[in-house]
């Protein structure tokens, strides 16, 4: 079974639309988990809704620590396998949930799959973001990394090895796990996209960007794990780069300043 996971809060604008995607996969094996952070808008009204008509949309309502604690009681409902985790404002391509399920049994675990995400702006244009090197001092380093988790799943038996997500960290935790994790999965990239992410106005990614902080979160994490490198390492993740990621890395710098 996947687990499909929504940590959502004051979300009415998106939630709806969200649901409706997962159950346009058509994926015989799901379980929805939402998991709301206490909203005072119509949210839990919509989640209710469709709960009552679908069965495999399990949800919670209740104040949480942010983010990363309303993911790891995700987490810890959630009875598949394999997790996946889709914000409200995200959304999958169209079946994506059947092909995770082709690839998975086929993989030893636990395993991370990451697959390519368009991220589009508020005039309908897109970055596609390729996270094809999934090497941890590449990634330590400021490879590209996975940019939103509508593209990427994996075993939930992971977090036995890496522990959850971290409840203090509210807006970089994505990239936090993704550096724990490449560690001791088995890892996998997929030149197949995915995800979208929407980074448009009134989205908290958005927002953390415009005051200056996203990059800032960003860079501090990477500071934590690059100070972990031996210097052959770093020298090693700074030849990947060249090799590999300046001309990503300059695109995706350009691409936000752009739009923002």
């Amino acid at each position: 079974m996947i687990s499909i996971i929504t940590p959502v809060y004051n979300g009415e604008k998106y939630i709806e639309a969200c649901i409706e995607n997962v159950i346009g996969q058509k994926c015989p094996d799901i379980e929805h988990i939402i998991i709301d952070g206490g909203s005072t808008d119509r949210t839990v009204e919509i989640i209710k809704q469709y709960a009552e008509a679908y069965p495999h949309i399990r949800w919670i309502s209740e104040k949480d620590k942010g983010q990363s604690d309303a993911m790891n009681k995700g987490n810890a409902m959630a009875v598949g396998k394999i997790l996946g985790f889709l914000n409200a404002d995200d959304y999958y391509e169209p079946e994506v949930l059947n092909r995770v399920r082709e690839i998975f049994w086929k993989l030893p675990e636990p395993s991370l799959i990451v697959a390519n995400c368009k991220v589009w702006d508020r005039n309908g244009n897109h970055y596609l973001n390729k996270p094809s090197k999934l090497n941890y001092v590449y990634l330590s380093m400021g490879g590209e990394y996975p940019y939103n988790s509508s593209s990427y799943f994996y075993h939930k038996s992971l977090h036995k090895l890496i522990g959850g997500y971290k409840v203090d960290e509210h807006f970089a935790m994505d990239v936090d796990f993704i550096l724990r994790a490449v560690k001791v999965a088995h890892t996998k990239y997929i030149n197949e996209t995915w995800g979208n992410m929407r980074f448009i106005p009134g989205t908290k990614t958005y927002t953390d960007q415009l005051i200056g902080l996203s990059e800032e979160r960003y860079q501090n994490i990477l500071k934590y794990y690059q100070s972990q490198l031996s210097m052959i390492q770093k020298l090693k993740g700074t030849y990947l780069i060249i090799c590999f990621g300046f001309k990503k890395v300059v695109k995706r710098i350009s691409c936000i300043t752009r739009w923002i």
